[in-house]
């Protein structure tokens, strides 16, 4: 089985001013694309190391698959995280999963600097997560270094901020804190919300 690369919801442009259309189309046609291509590559050395029963080799592509798959992974959940605002980008959450932020954090405001906060200050390339921590019913914010995906961690990925410098450089140049801060405008929440139901 192959991986491809999942369908884009929204046009390139559709997420300006935020994201611009040339960031996104780098983003997704050369990132997200050289993730698939190189996850695909080491399966294919992979199984062939199986079959080989090659258990050196195996080992030796466990980091390939878990940057290349973590980029995967991360990517898809996040192009679903973000929607232009004519779509409902931005539009602040509702119902059963706006009240369990607002238990657990104190406000919705209180969440977003929270997680932006901690998203700003990740050393080097990363990602910073809401994530939903299954045994103890509640929500996790956290970071994960360069693309290892937050499945490592235990808990279940619901929303993820991309703060590797090719998510945002050609736009914000070294202003991380600028991108994190107008990322909120386009938040799809209807999708975030949709994957803590499920995770509950």
């Amino acid at each position: 089985m192959k991986y491809e690369l999942p369908h884009l919801p929204y046009d390139f442009s559709a997420l300006e001013p935020v994201i611009s259309g040339k960031i996104m189309e780098l983003h997704y046609t050369k990132h997200h694309q050289g993730y698939v291509n190189n996850l695909n590559t080491a399966l294919e050395k992979y199984h062939e190391a199986e079959k080989q029963n090659n258990i050196a080799a195996m080992i030796a592509l466990q980091q390939v698959l878990k940057f290349n798959g973590g980029g995967h992974v991360n990517h898809s959940i996040f192009w679903t995280n973000l929607a232009p605002v004519s779509k409902g980008g931005g539009e602040p959450p509702t119902g059963d999963f706006f009240k369990a932020l607002e238990s657990q954090f104190g406000s919705f405001d209180s969440f977003k600097e929270k997680m932006s906060t901690m998203t700003v200050a990740i050393q080097g390339s990363g990602w910073g997560w809401l994530g939903f921590d299954k045994a103890n019913k509640k929500f996790v914010l956290t970071t994960c270094a360069n693309q290892d995906p937050l499945s490592t961690q235990g808990y279940v990925p619901l929303l993820g901020i991309d703060v590797w410098e090719h998510a945002y450089y050609l736009q914000y140049m070294n202003i991380r804190a600028e991108y994190v801060k107008n990322i909120w405008n386009i938040v799809h929440w209807t999708n975030v919300a949709e994957r803590f139901h499920s995770a509950q």
